[in-house]
């Protein structure tokens, strides 16, 4: 949980400050440790996802890359999705030929040994949060 933080705090330090937070800033940030012989498998499956993704007009997912430390190997931070464009992104992984829904999902479990899913809001500062609440 601690090199979680670090890295959380590392992604908001490195990315470009808003103005303030605003509606639809909700982020997905996962962490992915892949299954053992896995990582390479696991890092198609992402690009293979981003690839949909832009095809289908969602924004691109950031990825960060274990380097030393924690046991996690994939780091990612995407946009959150509304069911339309859910569906339009399997859509075009149908078009590819790939997995699609819940066999997509299926298909991701393979390739880790475990994963979490956060989801927040920025990039902003402390001091513009604080405007948005109130205080």
């Amino acid at each position: 949980m601690k090199s979680f933080l670090i890295v959380a705090a590392a992604l908001i330090a490195a990315a470009p400050v808003s103005v303030q937070a605003q509606a639809g800033s909700e982020r997905i940030v996962s962490m992915y440790r892949a299954a053992p012989g896995h990582q390479l498998a696991l890092l198609k499956w992402m690009a293979q996802q981003d690839e949909a993704a832009k095809a289908a007009g969602v924004g691109p997912s950031q990825l960060y890359v274990h380097q030393e430390g924690a046991s996690w190997d994939f780091f990612l931070v995407q946009p959150m999705t509304t069911p339309a464009q859910d569906k339009a992104v399997d859509a075009e992984l149908t078009r590819m030929g790939a997995a699609a829904g819940p066999k997509a999902s299926l298909e991701l479990r393979q390739h880790i040994a475990e994963h979490t899913d956060t989801i927040s809001a920025g990039p902003t500062t402390a001091a513009e949060w604080l405007k948005h609440i109130g205080n």
